[in-house]
């Protein structure tokens, strides 16, 4: 049997009527109604750390209090397992590194261990990346009606190697879900695309809002001056996020701003070994510069007091899914400096609700921008958290997926949208 998440009882639906209102709840509901006693199983890597079990530490138990039969499992599997899907991960992203024999029969023989243990019999089966991408091929699609493949990742220009490997797992699936159109390879023949965005829990611990006075108790505790401009990168420690570029920037806005300090945030997940070895080389390149903080793990309420002390956050990312802690940000208010990459573009309106950068130039250029003009940075954090409420919140990501899983049941998707692609569009 696979490990089975905690995710304790959770909120009922009715906690977010003031934040999405009386109307959009009753569609929700609307949508649970046939679902009722409908038997679903989320299966990814990991319960901490990353994204993914961010959204399903929410999107579990508000299917249960809707009447679903919502469980959540995690593949089993050690160092060497998770030392090849991180490799998977960076080349499924178009990193240029090997991918020998040896790494796919690893990657292999846990997924035929994995299929092994998933017990159970269920409506729908959601299967979270590619480290369990062939648990639909090894247990032959017994134990469920329907079978999703979720990718969170930036599959757009993948290297040929990873990809060819991967293309006939994922093929098996009926139903592909990716964050935007530009992730779904041709030669996937996928019988049903669905492209719908991740989203964040505004009832969440580190979406709650805090007080001006916490959120100074918080920044003094952990050695920052909550009195000097700070900016602060929230994300893995990866080659992707570049960090090393934060630094840079940062470096350049130091010169003509002195006082300013920078903070370097990320969880460590449990299949990111790798990630261990890039806080290192972060550390190494910061050099001692005690305006620099780089911390590894810490709470939600500690996060959530560096967005919120933040008079800019960044997300510098050179790929990226998706890239949750933009909306974090954003939902505070605060204006956010992102990369051209995966969809940062979907949250950062380049000019309206944050920037969008190439370089590390652009980057400094424009982090300047916003710390000498405050009210320009107040409007665009003001807009920034509009755009989140109306487009980017877990309600949103529920609702997707109960449509979705209606779809599936009374195969009804050709009628409704004229071909086998149901995307649902930003308004």
């Amino acid at each position: 049997m696979l490990r089975r998440a905690q995710v304790g009882e959770g909120r009922s639906l009715a906690a977010y009527e003031a934040v999405i209102g009386a109307e959009a709840i009753a569609k929700i509901e609307s949508y649970a109604e046939p679902l009722k006693e409908a038997r679903v199983v989320h299966v990814n890597a990991t319960s901490f750390g990353g994204g993914v079990a961010e959204i399903l530490h929410s999107l579990v138990p508000l299917m249960t209090a809707l009447g679903l039969e919502c469980e959540w499992q995690v593949i089993e599997g050690d160092e060497v397992f998770f030392e090849v899907t991180k490799a998977c991960h960076n080349g499924l992203q178009g990193m240029d590194i090997p991918f020998t024999k040896q790494m796919q029969d690893i990657w292999r023989r846990y997924n035929v261990m994995n299929a092994e243990r998933f017990e159970g019999e269920y409506d729908y089966v959601v299967v979270h990346d590619p480290q369990p991408a062939g648990l639909l091929h090894y247990t032959g699609g017994a134990n469920a009606r329907h079978w999703m493949w979720r990718c969170h990742i930036d599959t757009s220009h993948p290297n040929p190697d990873y990809w060819q490997f991967f293309v006939p797992y994922i093929k098996e699936y009926q139903t592909g879900i990716f964050t935007m159109p530009k992730f779904v390879k041709a030669d996937l023949e996928l019988a049903r695309v669905v492209i719908a965005t991740p989203t964040i829990d505004p009832l969440a611990p580190k979406n709650m809002p805090l007080t001006d006075e916490q959120v100074a108790d918080i920044v003094t505790l952990m050695e920052a001056d909550i009195s000097r401009p700070l900016v602060t990168q929230v994300s893995r420690f990866d080659p992707w996020k570049d960090q090393i570029g934060v630094i840079d920037a940062y470096r350049i806005v130091k010169q003509e701003v002195p006082e300013l300090q920078l903070a370097l945030i990320g969880s460590m997940a449990a299949d990111d070994p790798e990630g261990w070895e890039y806080v290192e080389k972060t550390r190494a390149h910061a050099g001692d510069d005690p305006d620099i903080h780089i911390w590894q793990n810490l709470d939600d309420l500690e996060v959530a007091a560096f967005q919120k002390a933040s008079r800019v956050v960044l997300q510098k990312s050179l790929r990226e899914g998706f890239g949750m802690t933009v909306s974090e940000a954003m939902w505070k208010g605060r204006p956010v400096i992102g990369g051209y990459a995966g969809g940062i573009p979907l949250q950062v309106v380049d000019g309206e609700t944050g920037f969008l950068v190439e370089s590390v130039e652009e980057c400094a250029e424009k982090m300047l921008y916003l710390l000498k003009n405050p009210e320009e940075a107040q409007r665009m954090g003001e807009a920034a958290r509009e755009h989140v409420r109306r487009n980017f919140l877990i309600t949103r990501q529920l609702g997707d997926y109960l449509q979705l899983f209606a779809l599936l049941e009374n195969e009804r998707a050709e009628a409704t949208t004229g071909d086998t692609t149901w995307e649902r569009r930003l308004t």
